[in-house]
């Protein structure tokens, strides 16, 4: 029993790590790397999206009647790499051009 929890951790901890990196051959790219380091390890990717995201934050000042709005305007990138039928799909994005999600999608094609 206690061996089963053991590699239940083991499994749970490799699993987890591997939402958050992607391999090329073997580079590795993580999380928080650039566009630029993320295309000279991988090359180009099979398809890219890109959109603009405003997020707003409210900044309070205590003992004061004033809040302060603050708009801040994200460019957001979104790139899919194919790496074939053997492989799982990996998707990628992107915000202000460092990587912020890897996340695996199906089956390759």
């Amino acid at each position: 029993m206690r061996y089963i929890v053991i590699w239940g951790l083991v499994l749970s901890l490799y699993s987890f790590n591997a939402a958050y990196a992607m391999r090329c051959g073997h580079k590795l790219v993580e999380r928080g790397d650039y566009k630029d380091e993320v295309l000279a390890k991988c090359g180009e990717p099979d398809s890219v999206e890109t959109h603009t995201k405003i997020v707003s934050r409210t900044i309070h000042f205590p003992g004061r009647t004033i809040d302060l709005q603050q708009y801040e305007e994200i460019q957001v990138e979104e790139w899919v790499y194919n790496f074939g039928r053997l492989r799982l799909q990996q998707y990628l994005r992107f915000e202000n051009g460092k990587l912020r999600e890897v996340k695996s999608l199906g089956r390759g094609y």
